[in-house]
């Protein structure tokens, strides 16, 4: 905590009474369902206790009477905003437990497909944060509409290749459900270059902007020592000094053919966090257009079709699967005892993980600085309550 701060906390803030304040979860900027119960001295908050659980959707125990192949659909329904990555983290650890191959092709298609649920979630992200700081941006409503008129494209991408926008069950265990449809190629390299030229629009309205680099900078400094301490992820960590990205730690899905910048900031503050997912829109096309480029030939999966969604049984055993998600890190831990469902599931959600710096980052800033905060950590609450 910024050392002024903690001495307003510590002294008072003109002898002002505390006030205990809601913020949520009915709040616009609450992202869904988070209370933030604020203490207050005039403008300062002094103390917040984070109330998460208004979501609770049971994903867990479903996960246990649902088959590995019917579980992947309902995998979507965690962080909604990045579907992809959470089918992802559940078919891998089956994977892992059965000993199962992926063919090159599936991997790749894979990797592409991450790649743009990262842009197309990291576009509600910009926009949505924007929003939430308001008009004094004078145009934070027009940075919404231009992100979520470009995340529509990226949708369109999906809808072509799966039938659906929003929720997908594009993965299954031993590869992926669907292949390219002809003109799909085409059609996302086009897309992939308008977004990237886009990004640098974007870049030009905020970063000239005195009120958006006055909210942003200095706000909400996640030390390197705190970030590693309360265990965050994904673009929070890499934006307080810790190189640590698991497409590079652990690559999976053949990310070891591929070349990209791992974006690191060290002040810790929203603009840094900002910075990060920026340089990442760029290299998640960069990773796209590879993909493209050498994408193998091939089966896309291990495996023919199910005739019936209890044929995929996997052996004795227990595993633990994690991908690098537009927010951090999502995993996902499997008990098998030998049937067509899991004995036990547990996930590991990088918004959940993330949300624990609040209270530690709030505390010494105003009530407006709040959401500022809270929109640079990007959390979705469907992955907080699962």
């Amino acid at each position: 905590m910024d050392p002024e701060a903690r001495k307003v906390i510590e002294m008072g803030y003109g002898g002002a009474e505390r006030l205990t304040m809601n913020m949520g979860p009915q709040h616009p900027s609450a992202h869904g369902v988070f209370r933030a119960i604020l203490t207050l001295q005039g403008e300062t908050v002094v103390g917040m206790d984070a109330v998460i659980g208004y979501l609770h959707r049971c994903h867990e125990k479903l996960g246990e009477t649902l088959t590995y192949t019917q579980y992947p659909s309902i995998a979507s329904k965690t962080d909604y905003v990045a579907a992809m990555s959470s089918e992802l983290a559940y078919v891998r650890a089956a994977e892992l437990l059965g000993k199962i191959e992926v063919p090159k092709r599936a991997q790749y298609l894979r990797v592409l497909v991450g790649e743009l649920q990262r842009i197309a979630s990291h576009c509600v992200w910009l926009g949505t944060w924007c929003m939430d700081m308001g008009g004094a941006l004078g145009g934070g409503a027009t940075v919404f509409l231009y992100c979520i008129r470009e995340r529509e494209m990226v949708l369109d991408l999906f809808e072509a290749l799966v039938g659906a926008r929003l929720l997908y069950g594009f993965h299954q265990v031993g590869g992926t459900r669907y292949d390219l449809p002809a003109g799909w190629v085409q059609t996302c390299r086009e897309t992939v270059d308008f977004i990237d030229r886009r990004i640098g629009e974007w870049e030009d309205m905020l970063e000239d902007n005195d009120f958006f680099l006055a909210r942003a900078r200095g706000v909400g400094v996640i030390s390197r020592e705190l970030a590693q301490e309360i265990g965050i992820s994904g673009p929070l960590i890499r934006a307080s000094g810790v190189n640590y990205d698991i497409r590079r730690a652990e690559p999976y899905s053949s990310y070891e053919d591929f070349d990209f910048k791992v974006p690191v900031e060290t002040a810790g503050d929203c603009y840094a966090r900002y910075r990060v997912r920026m340089v990442e829109f760029r290299e998640s096309s960069k990773i796209v257009r590879q993909v493209l480029d050498g994408l193998p030939a091939g089966p896309i999966s291990s495996r023919p079709g199910v005739k019936s969604v209890g044929q995929v049984r996997i052996p004795k055993g227990e595993a633990y699967a994690r991908v690098e998600g537009p927010r951090g890190e999502v995993g996902c831990y499997l008990v098998a005892d030998g049937s067509a469902k899991p004995y036990r599931m547990k996930w590991r959600g990088a918004s959940f993980s993330n949300l624990a710096v609040l209270p530690h980052i709030i505390p010494g800033h105003k009530v407006a600085d709040v959401v500022a905060i809270m929109g640079s950590v990007d959390p979705v609450f469907g992955e907080v309550d699962r």
